[in-house]
């Protein structure tokens, strides 16, 4: 099992399959973002062509159609490799509620 890291984005590489969702192209024009950063606005994101974000009520999966990179602000790029893979966003717990962790 292959996973990346990128603060506090996870990507798991999974078998493929099709997912059904809402779902988003990459393209010169339209980035996919993968999260935001609460504080400065920076983006996880991919801003090439080859990618499809599919997102459904609990679950995200991104399938990289060729070689890629996600890109922030302060982090280093990562290569990806075609295939699917599983978008996880780091989670902490509060008292109040487990919610998502933003760099």
């Amino acid at each position: 099992m292959k996973l990346y890291r990128q603060g506090d984005v996870l990507l798991k590489k999974i078998d493929g399959g099709e997912y059904n969702g809402k779902k988003t192209k990459s393209s010169k024009e339209n980035r996919i973002v993968l999260a935001y950063g609460e504080v400065t606005g920076h983006a996880h994101a991919i801003y090439d062509e080859g990618a499809i974000l599919t997102e459904t009520e609990n679950q995200r999966f991104l399938e990289i159609v060729k070689p890629l990179t996600l890109d922030h602000e302060e982090h280093d790029s990562i290569a990806l490799e075609p295939g699917f893979y599983e978008v996880i966003q780091q989670r902490e717990y509060s008292p109040e509620r487990i919610r998502k962790v933003v760099d």
